[in-house]
């Protein structure tokens, strides 16, 4: 039986959120999962690989206009120095461990070209996949390479709408968070503007932090709950937040929308750690058009005022704040593989962290009363 999702355990986060409470809010967005677990004791396998889909299965490739964010850069995501000085990105985002980067990248632009083969094919067009990564060495046998070519084209025969699993899925199956299991979580906010309802929504590989920073809506969690820790002196993992809206936006403002994930990965604790990749990309499914290659010299696209643009900022911090949240309580025990070796990467007990939370809150409104 699935664990219950971070609201559901009573966890008081604002905002509206959308149907899903997740990325596939967004309209037409599909996400996929491959989820690769094998205990054998000489090189374990826990790891695996998440595919989203931003236009669907659309056969006819359009641009998706992104912006992205480095906060920490001790990690990858390619395709990103086109998305700084092109404003866009083509095909799917892909987030795998460190090592299966390149595997990953080859079996995205394999995809890539079958799906929009009948332009690949009649034109001089080239693939740069966006793939992002985490490691997760501590939990998986990374330098073994367990994924494979099929394994990705998988995850993206898999993408689907709807409701998603989260924790230990796809690229977050063997990551860990503040010294608890962590992994892949989402999270979806609505804003209204001009009478016209939009959605930002979050979806996160949590693979970052070490257990004093962890706070969850401003309670101390991680020295409250001190114990069996993974990292006892230093950060190891990164953390990749993929936003996804529907509103228009110009590059330069989802670039924007992608500094403000910083803000929400940072509500829960962490300052963004040396080892730590903390690399953010924000993108709008607005705005379809044809590739610049097949354009009109002059093109036009809607976009926003940037003064009405604090209401997203707000989605998008806590969009990604709940995501990690929802990616932790999802999570489940997992073995270590080494450093350390033979122990045990516990999840967090969500209904624990709930009562903690709220009497946290209520002990702090007592004081303001007393006061």
């Amino acid at each position: 039986m699935p664990k219950l999702r971070a609201r559901a355990l009573g966890l008081p986060f604002p905002g509206t959120t959308g149907p899903f409470n997740a990325i596939t809010d967004v309209p037409g967005i599909q996400v996929g999962y491959k989820t690769l677990i094998n205990d054998d004791s000489s090189s374990p396998t826990r790891t695996g690989v998440t595919a989203i889909l931003p236009r669907g299965r659309n056969t006819t490739p359009q641009p998706v206009w992104a912006g992205m964010y480095a906060l920490n850069g001790n990690g990858e995501m390619t395709g990103t120095h086109w998305i700084q000085d092109g404003g866009y990105f083509v095909g799917p985002i892909m987030i795998t461990n460190s090592h299966a980067v390149g595997i990953t990248h080859h079996a995205a632009v394999k995809w890539t070209v079958a799906q929009y083969k009948d332009t690949w094919h009649n034109n001089h067009l080239w693939a740069m996949p966006v793939v992002a990564e985490t490691y997760d060495g501590v939990l998986n046998d990374i330098n073994a390479m367990h994924v494979t070519e099929q394994d990705v084209l998988d995850a993206l025969a898999n993408a689907k709408s709807g409701h998603l699993a989260e924790g230990n899925v796809g690229g977050g199956t063997g990551m860990i968070a503040y010294d608890f299991k962590g992994g892949t979580g989402t999270a979806s906010r609505l804003v209204e503007i001009a009478n016209t309802t939009y959605t930002v929504a979050a979806l996160v590989q949590a693979n970052h932090g070490i257990r004093p920073w962890f706070t969850v809506l401003g309670a101390p969690i991680g020295k409250l709950m001190p114990h069996d820790r993974i990292h006892p002196v230093h950060e190891q993992g990164s953390i990749i937040v993929i936003i996804a809206t529907d509103a228009p936006m110009l590059p330069h403002q989802l670039k924007r929308l992608a500094k403000r994930a910083a803000l929400g990965v940072g509500k829960n604790g962490s300052p963004g750690g040396n080892n730590s990749g903390d690399i953010f990309l924000a993108f709008s499914t607005a705005n379809e058009q044809d590739l610049p290659q097949f354009s009109a010299p002059v093109c036009a696209m809607d976009y926003l005022n940037d003064e009405v643009f604090d209401e997203f900022y707000m989605a998008t911090v806590e969009a990604t704040e709940e995501s990690i949240i929802n990616a932790m309580v999802a999570a489940e025990d997992t073995p270590t593989f080494k450093q350390p070796a033979n122990k045990v990467c516990k999840a967090i007990d969500g209904e624990t962290l709930a009562a903690m939370v709220n009497s946290f809150h209520a002990a702090s409104q007592m004081w303001h009363k007393v006061q």
